[in-house]
């Protein structure tokens, strides 16, 4: 067998190719052979069986659900449906368990990743394989716990995994940072001459997918669930009801139909053709990802499994042998996804796959002279952002996802299918599940392939960098631009992405700095960018300090304060709820009491059924209008405006239209975000400012807070709200696209005088930490209530009108909160981002889900839920008797906990008193 050391001089000799976006055929290398190295797969232990013709046992009429799929996560869909209960669920499978990519997967559970909730369902996944399933069913699912060891570099990514350490503290996951030294001790192979310090999880481990998937379809099989194998699905029928919505009717095979309102596409690189099937876009992309498996090493024997992010290389025990892959940047696209595949394998392009090879060699050097016994060089999908995509496809109701896991399958497969079941049955998961929702990204970006095709690739290059807390893509960019964008460029602003939209981040005094044509990091006969203005920024960004530019930062926070400052929130969400029942509709969706009388604009809450923030935002009341305007379209009876965070308008979009849908009420949900461009002027000054452009009274008797009003800017016809996102006097001014600019530069000519500048979402980030108002999805997500989150002012609990989620309000009213958020300051200048840990009394209580710089006050500032650790309630007197410290990267600090903001916390500042 050929040595790694004989394929990196054979890949290093053969001359390189211009590798151009298509399918790759692989050039000679060394030979061995194409196998994966379990013991056992299912295509082997069928036996004869394994090609008979048709399906595997006959077909029912009808099921409940019908899971198309049988890898990791098709399993274990069906698993958890069948522990909650559901009565004729089906799995299909097209060839056999586990043929498409699990059955080559390399089958690594880390326990610690950059996210409390991937924290939590990692943790599921490991309790279902390593005690549940064998409990359940009395089979071995080939789980090994022989540890996991993270491999550190230089002193920033040692930094990345202290944060790990911090995270799991507050969900008991052990681990430690070990020196170099001890890292020799621990793993006497390595090389440690390079490293910085290494962090050890000893429960960390492998599965066997055959091992682990036969488990599952067994227990599942026990509790009545069903699972077909060599039954190919040909089509999806589709019905639509009295209200014109798509619902799912029946999956259709060579071999019959099975009648059922329920589908989960757990198909893998498959999932894109059968969305075709069901005219729902599948957003991700197939490629060719690879692993080595070494002849036998010599004192490798119980190692654990390692992880060099910097070297962008794992290595897998793999009994007396490791496993040797990784994630380049010039992956091979497997442009023509064949349904013909199953059990099948590659061959290995060793040009592509030899940077491994390096950094496996660099790390346990005894490699170099260790043969390869197999290459295993097979699909795997990956997403635009590098996150599955899950929940309900707003497309076709009964349609549900579970697919494009970033060859992360296997290891978030328990947690994943537990929450994909409960989504089905229950209407949405128990944990928050957003960054997986599918109804995260905006139909222009689902269906547009060059931009898929470019995030996927960049998430898939970048997949082992360090996560630092504002990097941005550089893939994909400029996709959806506000009519402010060239103006502000000009400027100095530095932008940042969300969902497909350039917002403001920050302005740079250092002149333009332009988002530049993706370069693919120089692979595939791209010439790579050299030297240019945002990559240096953005290069600023990769610290876990406060970045260089931290002081322009904070002057446009002060300048707030101070004067005024104006900030372009164009790519908000902007919808209108018109029709017969839009009153009754708006009494049901929202937490807030919103009938109130036109001009009214109420900040509120929509909650799910359990009582979960689904999301927070400003509702207007709008008059009846006979006639369409660029600022609110013809309607009869009531109408409200809605103003949603961008980042999250798709989610909120899909969460009213299923609302609107379920409760079968006749009104309308339009789409004006594209319309209206939004800028909103904050600070001291902003009342002066305004009254020269603006063509209304300001003052607080003729335009209290929480009104909005049409009024002429420049003008211009444009709705004008007084609220503040900050903390100050402010007005938001809700423009038609063609007057953004001039109503913009006639605010900066007006303002000039009185100090007004340019500001961006860092600003806001900070200044709304520091006036204590919550981002959704960082210190309020589905799983939070507003009760538990202090925002119990947005619901209308003293009333009798009936809302989503009130039921479960009241219950955690009656029993208590368990959790509840709480402000921290800390009098240390130190960066916090969020994950560190909580301390009270010397007891790990929880941790932090956001945390930024105040300015105003001098102070970090961190938002986190703490909980009783003997499981009661969290009153206030337990708040209040706390001595607390917060934990970053194992150093804790001193901290004082607040029930609210410290900044003004008698709001005296948007009222307009100074």
């Amino acid at each position: 067998m050929a040595s790694l050391s004989r394929a990196l001089r054979v890949a290093a000799t053969c001359p390189r190719r211009d590798l151009g976006l298509r399918e790759l055929t692989s050039r000679a290398g060394p030979t061995t052979e194409k196998r994966v190295p379990y013991q056992r797969t299912l295509k082997e232990a069928q036996g004869p069986s394994a090609v008979a013709p048709g399906p595997s046992r006959p077909l029912p009429s009808t099921a409940n659900v019908v899971v198309i799929g049988g890898g990791s996560l098709g399993c274990q869909t069906l698993y958890h449906l069948a522990k909650l209960g559901v009565s004729g669920a089906v799995l299909l499978e097209r060839e056999r368990l586990t043929s498409g990519t699990t059955w080559h997967t390399a089958g690594l559970l880390w326990q610690l990743r950059p996210s409390d909730v991937e924290v939590e369902l990692l943790a599921h996944t490991r309790r279902v394989v390593s005690r549940d399933l064998e409990e359940e069913t009395g089979l071995h699912t080939g789980w090994i716990q022989n540890g996991g060891l993270f491999i550190a570099s230089n002193r920033q990514r040692l930094d990345e995994y202290k944060r790990l350490m911090s995270l799991g503290k507050a969900y008991g996951v052990e681990s430690h940072v070990l020196s170099p030294a001890e890292t020799k001790a621990l793993y006497p192979l390595m090389n440690v001459d390079d490293l910085y310090g290494t962090l050890y999880v000893p429960q960390d481990g492998t599965m066997d997918p055959a091992g682990t998937c036969t488990a599952l379809s067994r227990a599942a099989a026990a509790r009545g669930a069903q699972v077909i194998e060599n039954c190919p699905v040909s089509g999806i029928r589709v019905r639509t009801d009295d209200f014109g919505v798509r619902r799912v009717a029946a999956v259709e095979t060579e071999h019959g139909a099975i009648q059922t309102p329920c589908v989960v596409n757990c198909a893998g690189v498959w999932a894109s053709a059968v969305g075709r099937m069901a005219g729902v876009k599948v957003p991700l992309v197939a490629m060719h990802h690879a692993y080595v498996v070494t002849e036998r090493i010599e004192g490798i024997q119980n190692m654990p499994n390692v992880r060099d992010h910097d070297a962008s290389v794992y290595l897998r025990l793999q009994g007396d042998a490791l496993s040797v892959g990784g994630y380049e940047t010039n992956p091979i696209f497997w442009e023509e996804v064949s349904d013909k595949f199953a059990f099948g394998l590659f061959d290995l392009d060793w040009d592509v796959f030899s940077p491994h090879i390096e950094g496996a060699i660099n790390r346990v050097p005894v490699l170099e002279k260790t043969g390869v016994k197999s290459t295993v060089c097979g699909p795997e999908s990956f997403t635009p952002d590098h996150k599955p995509l899950m929940g309900e496809a707003p497309e076709l109701r009964g349609f549900y996802l579970g697919c494009g896991f970033n060859s992360a399958g296997m290891m978030l497969g328990g947690g994943c299918g537990q929450e994909l079941a409960h989504w089905i049955v229950q209407g949405r998961p128990e944990k928050d599940m957003y960054s997986y929702d599918i109804r995260r990204f905006h139909p222009l970006l689902t269906d547009h392939r060059h931009w898929i095709r470019e995030r996927s690739h960049e998430s898939y290059a970048k997949n082992y960098s360090v996560v630092f807390p504002h990097d941005e893509p550089l893939a994909g960019r400029n996709m959806r631009t506000d009519p402010l964008h060239e103006e502000l460029l000009a400027q100095g602003c530095v932008f940042q992405e969300r969902q497909g939209w350039e917002r403001p981040g920050w302005f740079t005094p250092q002149g333009t700095a332009p988002v530049l044509q993706y370069d693919y990091y120089g692979a595939y006969g791209n010439q790579a960018h050299g030297d240019h203005a945002y990559g240096r920024l953005l290069a600023d960004e990769y610290t876990f300090d406060f970045p260089p530019h931290h002081d322009v930062i904070k002057k446009e926070c002060l300048a707030c304060r101070g004067a005024a400052a104006v900030f372009n929130m164009s790519y908000f969400g902007k919808f209108y709820l018109v029709g017969l029942d839009a009153r009754k509709a708006a009494d049901w969706l929202f937490s807030a009491d919103v009938s109130r009388p036109p001009g009214s604009t109420v900040y509120t809450c929509m909650l799910n059924h359990r009582g979960g923030t689904e999301s927070d935002l400003t509702v207007s009341r709008l008059a009846p209008s006979p006639q369409a305007s660029a600022l609110a379209p013809a309607f009869e009876g009531e109408g409200y405006y809605l103003a949603v965070g961008g980042a999250v308008a798709q989610h909120n979009w899909a969460h009213i239209s299923t609302v609107l849908q379920d409760q079968k009420f006749r009104c309308q949900l339009i789409d004006g975000s594209e319309d209206l461009g939004m800028i909103s002027i904050q600070g001291p000054a902003s009342r002066a400012i305004l009254q020269e452009v603006l063509d209304a009274d300001l003052s607080n008797e003729a335009f209290p807070f929480s009104t909005h009003k049409l009024v002429r800017a420049a003008g211009h016809l444009v709705r004008a709200v007084r609220l503040s996102f900050v903390g100050e006097l402010g007005w938001e001014l809700h423009v038609p696209r063609p007057a953004c600019v001039p109503v913009y530069q006639a605010v900066m000519t007006a303002g000039a005088k009185h100090g007004l500048v340019n500001a961006g979402y860092r600003a806001i980030d900070s200044l709304s930490i520091e006036k204590g108002y919550r981002h959704w999805h960082a210190d309020l997500r589905p799983d939070d209530s507003p009760l538990e989150a202090g925002l119990a002012f947005t619901c209308k609990l003293k009333s009798a009108i009936p809302f989503l989620g009130r039921e479960a309000l009241e219950k955690q009213r009656a029993e208590g909160l368990r959790r509840r958020l709480l402000c921290f300051t800390v009098d240390e200048r130190v960066p916090m981002f969020g994950l560190e840990a909580i301390w009270r009394n010397g007891q790990v209580v929880g941790h932090i889900r956001r945390a930024d710089f105040g300015f105003a006050i001098d102070k970090t500032l961190a938002y986190g839920y703490i909980r009783d650790p003997s499981g009661g309630p969290v009153s206030l007197d337990f708040v209040k008797s706390g001595d607390y410290t917060l934990e970053r990267m194992g150093v804790t600090y001193p901290a004082r906990a607040h029930l609210k903001s410290p900044f003004d916390p008698d709001n005296k500042r948007v009222k307009g008193f100074y």
